[in-house]
């Protein structure tokens, strides 16, 4: 049989933890979601420890998205993927910049190969990002895949403005206690 659909989820407690009308005024707030939701994804062992979250212009939740690869055995179900996907079914339109609103992506670690390229096609002015790829690899054992050597100019060209390193060591520390717990999830 083939299947015709596909069914992501995010994980019940998300709706515990996100108020969907706050506001998020700066970039340091809206990396401290992006923390804690990855935080909590390996604390409720509900997938690998990356969060991520789209905001508008005015610092409102679009949407959010936590790993969710092992519970879905969808490769696709990046933090990242996940909130691309429930940010463009909220605002019903894949190009969630195309009604002229500046939209920001924050997530807790570099986006790997794939989230990268999906970064552009989803209409981001902005992106946010917490550990390096490096981080990932030495801390979690997550292979990213092959970026471009000058990743961040290939966004910059594309009118992509990247901020990185915000709150590395916080994001940081979840991906030891995810490497360091020795589960896979």
């Amino acid at each position: 049989m083939l299947y015709a659909q596909v069914h992501l989820t995010l994980p019940a407690w998300i709706h515990e933890e996100i108020l969907p009308e706050q506001v998020y005024p700066d970039d340091q707030s809206k990396m401290q979601l992006c923390i804690r939701l990855s935080a909590l994804n390996v604390e409720h062992q509900s997938g690998g420890p990356f969060g991520a979250a789209l905001f508008n212009d005015n610092g409102r939740l679009l949407g959010v998205g936590v790993n969710r690869v092992v519970a879905h055995n969808c490769s696709q179900a990046h933090a990242e993927m996940m909130a691309f996907a429930t940010a463009q079914q909220r605002q019903q339109q894949f190009r969630l910049n195309a009604n002229g609103a500046a939209v920001t992506l924050a997530t807790s670690s570099q986006p790997c190969a794939m989230c990268y390229g999906a970064t552009f096609w989803a209409g981001i002015n902005r992106i946010l990002i917490g550990a390096r790829s490096e981080d990932v690899q030495a801390l979690a054992g997550f292979d990213e895949g092959p970026l471009p050597n000058d990743w961040q100019g290939e966004w910059r060209k594309r009118g992509i403005d990247v901020r990185v390193d915000l709150l590395r060591d916080e994001a940081c520390a979840v991906l030891k206690q995810y490497g360091d717990s020795g589960l896979v999830y």
